[in-house]
């Protein structure tokens, strides 16, 4: 099998130490491909590529509008490569290709969003006070940005950081997941067609502990944007506090969707499912705290099992398959541990909680649809992400009781509301402390409306205006027009 390579200043190479990794399907965990392993040596040389790139080249002089037309052939490109990059994706990740053929769509749209906005960002004339002056703020880019993306949208979450960072006239390092880097070499393969050059965008591949840990440390880069989990963005955050980078942290969730009982019930109920069951539940902003108005409760619990107990699970490429496995052995572990705990604080375990015993999935990493009622917000299940297709269910009498449930949370990335009485709607929405807040809807986003996270789901904001601007400095250039002299200090 041929080894995929790490692409370094312009050049596809493999890494400097000769290491590999061998990446597998999580659905029968078969050998898919086999990758370069790259480490802190690789790492730096990547750095060096867009250090140089960005002082002594042209990309972040190019005119915007050059850049821009740029990331409009890429998103050319991934909608000409659609089918072969949602293949890609099933195959590393699990997902069913219907999803990844949607984050295809989405993906493209991304690239297409910062296209067209990213020339549209030349400052502006503000009015100055001293006489004979011109006052202006430009955006400048910020130079060298590393980037490390997660396992579970690996190419959707690096079009997030890709897109904005290139149209802006950055230099990059991108380090994928090490579990889920193949979508993203195929990225890089799209980049240089498209015309990006030499040493602008880089791509190494590696753990986090050697690579992530490089950028993060590395003097000579300027802004760092991880997605991934809290306790590895605590320690990125200190690392880069070394030359004080600019921080972008998106670090997950433990999402609210409260149900009162006056919204349409049967639609709540499958949205319910929506929030959570895609991709396993390994979604950052997954409804999986079910805050549900008591007086609905045991039926709305009801439906829900009904429904939930008939999701089919399977391969990814099968087009019947509802759910695909969890990413890893390693994973699943820490899902089954999860469960226990949950069993083992007096949650009351309604369905699944356990691997599947169909034979055919013996040789994936599959868990079944779980539901916990009896929950409590002291309970780890409760307060702690699973990234599972779980769902934890809670009960209020009150408006105010669900906004306290909802908020009770050191995370604070996404939460959703379901009523018929929008004024209801509304005041509950201006209480939830969250980066974004649905109603009557579950996760749902476009690029042109900002996402990131309330509390410790996060710093700064990706997508829309405000992730164009995470990749920029503001300056402020005043030009006197008629100098003369103060003599402040005498002739």
């Amino acid at each position: 099998m041929t080894i995929k390579k790490m692409f370094i200043d312009g050049k596809w190479v493999h890494a400097s130490s000769g290491q590999i990794r061998t990446i597998i399907n999580p659905f029968n965990q078969e050998e898919i491909a086999t990758v370069t392993e790259g480490d802190q040596s690789d790492a730096k040389a990547a750095i060096i590529a867009a250090r140089k790139a960005f002082d002594q080249g042209d990309w972040s002089s190019t005119p915007a509008t050059e850049r821009s037309s740029i990331v409009h052939k890429i998103a050319d490109l991934i909608e000409r490569d659609q089918q072969k990059l949602a293949e890609l994706e099933s195959l590393d990740t699990g997902k069913t290709v219907e999803e990844s053929r949607e984050d295809m769509v989405d993906i493209a749209g991304v690239f297409r969003y910062y296209a067209e906005i990213g020339d549209k960002n030349g400052g502006e004339i503000i009015s100055s006070p001293i006489p004979n002056s011109v006052s202006k703020v430009v955006h400048e880019p910020v130079g060298v940005c590393g980037q490390i993306t997660p396992w579970n949208y690996p190419l959707l979450q690096a079009s997030w950081k890709l897109a904005p960072a290139l149209v802006t006239g950055n230099t990059l390092v991108m380090k994928p997941s090490e579990i889920t880097p193949l979508t993203t070499i195929k990225m890089f393969e799209l980049i240089e067609e498209a015309g990006v050059p030499a040493g602008v965008a880089n791509l190494v591949l590696g753990a986090g502990h050697t690579v992530g840990a490089e950028l993060s440390t590395n003097v000579d880069v300027d802004l760092i944007s991880f997605t991934g989990g809290i306790e590895t963005g605590k320690k990125i955050m200190q690392a880069a506090s070394v030359n004080v980078k600019k921080l972008a942290l998106e670090l997950g969730g433990k999402n609210p969707n409260i149900v009162f009982a006056d919204a349409d019930f049967n639609t709540a109920v499958d949205q319910a499912m929506n929030a959570v069951f895609f991709h396993a539940g390994q979604i950052c902003s997954a409804g999986t705290r079910l805050i549900v108005e008591e007086s609905i409760h045991d039926e709305f619990v009801e439906a829900l099992v009904e429904r939930v107990n008939n999701i089919k699970l399977g391969n990814g490429f099968d087009k019947d398959t509802q759910m695909g496995p969890l990413i890893s052995a390693e994973h699943l572990a820490k899902v089954e541990k999860y469960v226990e705990t949950g069993k083992q604080e007096g949650a009351k375990l309604l369905t699944g909680g356990r691997r599947p015993k169909d034979p055919a999935l013996q040789n994936g990493f599959f868990y079944l649809p779980t539901i916990f009622t009896n929950c409590t917000t002291d309970m780890h299940i409760i307060q702690y992400e699973a990234f599972a297709p779980i769902i934890t269910v809670e009960k209020f009498q009150t408006e105010q009781e669900a906004i306290n449930l909802a908020n009770n949370s050191t995370y604070g990335l996404a939460g959703g509301v379901w009523t018929n009485d929008i004024v209801k709607a509304e005041r509950c929405v201006a209480k939830m402390r969250m980066g974004t807040v649905w109603i009557n809807e579950y996760n749902v986003y476009f690029p042109h409306a900002p996402w990131g996270g309330y509390k410790q789901s996060g710093i700064g904001r990706e997508l829309g205006k405000l992730g164009l601007e995470e990749y920029t400095e503001t300056k402020h250039i005043l030009h006197n027009l008629k100098p003369e002299p103060i003599n402040w200090f005498g002739d």
